[in-house]
């Protein structure tokens, strides 16, 4: 007999029963007793035929999995009858489920997941260092002299590749494409066989493309060549037009390769040799460092090993090289972690946030089974003294929390899938978002997950029933027993866990959210309202030499000032908001002269005379640039107030002059101007501003101030770069407020997801706050008619029935505060002048929380204490 074969099996086990029973009927008239007297005698004898049953059934080889589907089949009915209970258990478990589902396959796919690369374990990055003067961001990227020396040093530790992932190239208009403009990466010849990457079409680079005067080659992404060539197989060999040069693709790189790393590089499209693209100046000194160093470890070596050895090398080129700009440090840190290092705080916080949700749904759940399994005590009871087993009912009791699990954890993950999907679209930017997909370890997780939840609510509830003393079950289910009381503690001291878990989310929501508030309101330095920003570059090839450039540039914005609308424009290197954009070391001619190897640190900006007014920079001190300030004439300067104050203490700056460490330049300063910031969550830096249309700028952000709706003048502003050049691509068109909210959206994303489990929290201890003081109200219904009955005032007993409610959310808040300040330490790095233990954030959240548990316990109290006494007492 197979187990599908049950219910023949349960048919002839009835037939051979009744046969039985109808041959001790007939041996029991023989002797002479009536049909009546027989039947009743024949029963007696065989003894009771459902026990007969179930005793077979245990003998039988499947006998335990037709149990369970007996159980599971009560399981559904039990459940279907009590529609409103059981949907609601299952939207809380799929809201805990589904959101640790999600959590965890992107925490999974960014930081556990192996690079798709060959042994990617041994894949490490090498960065430049200062110990002696340390930096907020200490991975410092490495200059390209000191990238030779290293590779030449340690050929038998190690390959090195040299990368720069920061490039990008104007693509001209052809075939009846626009221009446009692509993010690119130069890299050595060896980049990409280091990696273990061929291309899907075509071939790699190889050192005969890799030097000067080499002919241009450019190896593209899937990406690109499916968008811009709509994948075209006779791509290999074509030429495609970059900064008005002329490249061949040599190949295209498969659709699994992305380059994801802590200096970006996720968006880079096209991929040229940096010999060939690289200034030759530029790959020879020590102190532009423009590059980043990828090794391949040999086997035996550990990356510890040859970042001390690296760190030893470069001790000695600074020391052959004391120019300030040279570090005299390396570290390194392995391919992934400098892939995903910016993410590691906030998917470890956002899985906490979840994990406290699913343990906040389980408690829920189990609160509810444990109020359920009240109402069914004397049900519980009686079965138990008529021979039901303790172990038969909590399996039961294990079985209803394992189905409405399985069920939440179906609809979980359909909310997973959705929750992906959006994360996927909303957050393309980050880091290996490629690789979040649901795969098999993320199914085993379900699938544990669902039986944790089952046997955590389902464990909790079989426990609290089914009393050992029959006795004081029949007495707990009784009309005389006002309730279970341990149940009632029971969900209570749950209650309180919860609305201590949900304390903890909340503070951190809190926390996360004056953060973010703090960092958009950060005043940037200027008005950021009614400020349009557009980026392009003049290709070398096209605009060789200076005189060329400037006169575009002075074209190009005499007729933007004309555009109707426009009350302002400028040109500047890099609009505040956009980056760092470059440095020099500089001395004042007038101080005496410093230390050999040391500097003043100027960020440097290109500007237009109309730039300050266009941007809203006030001029402090001095004046503007000239109009004839240009060319060979661009020897003065504009100092930012900080800089003044820290470089020029107490002495007045205007007339002074300022000389580059390396190159030896000389330049007046001829006013101080306001600070601004290059980065939204970066404090000012000393910043120095000269005439773009003198240091050899290519490129610009054009400045646009309009009294309002700047956003119309993009249209207009891009027609007026296509009449000067209509090969000439356009990027970066945004308003100075959409920069601003760009370069928070991490902090944006964080505060969004962390408030939105902390509602999520809040509302499920707001439902079992109700809960816990509806359920005493409904088991103390008598008792309260009586007091009434009796003169109690009504305004007591609401009083008392709210006291009585608030106790677990008290418990909880008194619970969760102090674990609050222990946890929100750990979130320490993603807050912006926000301290960990900010007294307002806490005592919001001890308010809210406490009005809330003040809303959710009102309205059963207020019930209570409307109650009719005499339709109280009648119900007895």
């Amino acid at each position: 007999m197979r187990w599908w074969q049950f219910r023949k099996r349960n048919a002839d086990l009835e037939r051979e029963l009744r046969a039985d029973l109808d041959l001790e009927e007939e041996e029991q008239r023989e002797s002479g007793r009536s049909p009546e007297e027989a039947r009743y005698a024949a029963r007696r004898a065989f003894g009771n035929e459902a026990l007969l049953k179930d005793q077979t059934h245990d003998v039988w080889a499947w006998g335990q999995i037709e149990s369970v589907v007996r159980d599971l089949r009560y399981g559904l009915r039990t459940l279907g009858r009590t529609p409103g209970f059981t949907w609601i258990a299952i939207v809380v478990m799929a809201l805990g489920i589904g959101a640790n589902v999600a959590l965890f396959t992107v925490f999974r796919s960014v930081l556990l997941k192996p690079l798709p690369y060959s042994d990617p374990d041994r894949l490490a990055l090498l960065y430049e260092a200062d110990h002696d003067h340390p930096h907020p961001h200490p991975w410092l990227p490495v200059d390209a002299g000191s990238f030779w020396e290293w590779q030449h040093s340690t050929q038998s530790m190690a390959q090195m590749a040299l990368v720069s992932p920061f490039q990008g190239y104007n693509v001209s208009a052809e075939g009846g494409k626009l221009p446009e403009v692509v993010d690119a990466a130069w890299c050595t010849d060896n980049f990409f066989s280091l990696l273990g990457v061929q291309p899907m079409l075509g071939r790699d680079f190889t050192a005969d493309d890799d030097r000067p005067g080499a002919p241009s080659t450019a190896i593209i992404t899937a990406g690109f060549w499916k968008r811009r060539y709509a994948s075209d197989p006779a791509i290999v060999g074509k030429r495609i037009w970059l900064d008005a040069k002329t490249y061949t693709i040599i190949g295209v790189l498969p659709s699994t390769f992305v380059y994801s790393g802590a200096f970006g590089g996720a968006a880079d499209q096209i991929w040229t040799p940096v010999r060939h693209e690289a200034p030759a100046s530029l790959l020879k000194t020590y102190g532009d460092h423009e590059f980043l160093v990828i090794a391949r470890l040999s086997p035996g070596v550990s990356l510890a090993t040859l970042a001390a050895r690296v760190n030893a090398l470069q001790k000695q080129i600074k020391a052959a090289h004391p120019e300030p700009a040279v570090h005299p440090g390396a570290i390194g840190r392995t391919m992934l972690d400098d892939a995903v290092h910016n993410y590691k705080t906030p998917l470890f916080a956002l899985l906490g946030a979840t994990g406290c949700v699913l343990l906040i749904a389980c408690m829920n759940v189990a609160g509810l089974l444990v109020a359920r399994g009240a109402s069914r005590s004397r049900e519980f009871a009686i079965r138990a003294a008529l021979g039901g087993g303790r172990m038969r009912l909590i399996r039961e009791r294990l079985i209803e929390s394992l189905l409405l699990s399985v069920a939440g954890g179906a609809l979980g993950l359909l909310l997973a899938a959705g929750a992906l999907q959006w994360l996927i679209h909303a957050r393309h930017d980050m880091n290996r978002v490629e690789a979040i997909r649901f795969d098999g370890v993320a199914t085993v997780f379900t699938l544990a997950i669902i039986v944790l939840c089952a046997l955590f609510s389902g464990g909790i509830s079989a426990l609290s029933s089914g009393p050992a003393n029959v006795l004081a079950g029949l007495q707990e289910g009784s009309r005389s027993h006002s309730g279970g009381t341990s149940r009632a503690l029971l969900r209570r001291f749950l209650l309180a866990i919860e609305v201590g878990l949900t304390v903890v989310l909340l503070v951190g929501a809190g926390l996360l959210l004056k953060s973010f508030d703090r960092l958009r309101s950060s005043d940037l330095g200027v008005p950021v309202d009614n400020v349009l920003t557009l980026r392009l570059g003049l290709p070398n090839a096209r605009y060789k030499q200076p005189e060329q450039r400037i006169a575009f540039f002075e074209r190009l914005i005499a007729r933007v000032r004309t555009l109707p609308g426009v009350s302002a424009a400028g040109l500047v290197s890099a609009a505040p908001g956009e980056g760092w954009n470059g440095d020099d070391l500089m001395s004042i001619v007038e101080h005496p002269p410093l230390p050999k190897g040391q500097g003043l640190d100027f960020m440097l900006r290109g500007a237009d005379p109309g730039y300050f007014s266009a941007i809203g920079l006030p001029i402090l001190r001095g004046r503007a640039f000239n109009d004839d300030e240009r060319g060979k004439r661009a020897n003065v300067v504009l100092i930012s107030r900080g800089a003044a104050q820290q470089y020029f203490p107490g002495e007045d700056p205007i007339g002074k002059h300022l000389k580059t460490i390396d190159e030896g330049g000389v330049w007046q300063v001829i006013g101080v101007v306001g600070d601004v910031r290059w980065n939204i969550a970066q404090p000012p830096q000393p910043t120095l501003y000269w005439p773009i249309y003198g240091n050899g700028y290519s490129f610009a952000t054009i400045v646009v101030r309009a009294p309002h709706d700047v956003e119309s003048l993009a249209a207009p502003v891009q027609k007026v770069v296509a009449q000067l050049d209509s090969d000439l691509p356009v990027s970066g068109v945004m308003t100075l407020r959409e920069a601003i909210g760009k370069s928070t959206i991490d902090s944006e994303f964080d505060s969004i997801l962390v408030l939105a489990f902390a509602v999520i929290a809040l509302v499920l201890a707001a439902a079992g706050l109700y809960g816990v003081l509806a359920y005493l109200v409904a088991q103390r219904r008598i008792e309260f008619g009586i007091r009434l009955a009796l003169g109690a005032q009504r305004k007591a007993l609401l009083s008392l029935l709210l006291l009585d409610g608030l106790k677990p959310a008290l418990l909880g808040l008194l619970f969760g505060l102090p674990m609050s300040a222990a946890v929100v330490r750990l979130i320490r790095s993603m807050l912006y002048e926000t301290p960990p233990l900010d007294p307002l954030v806490f005592s919001a959240v001890a308010g809210l929380l406490l009005l809330v548990a003040v809303a959710a316990c009102l309205a059963p109290a207020w019930c209570a204490s409307r109650l009719d006494p005499m339709q109280a007492l009648r119900s007895e």
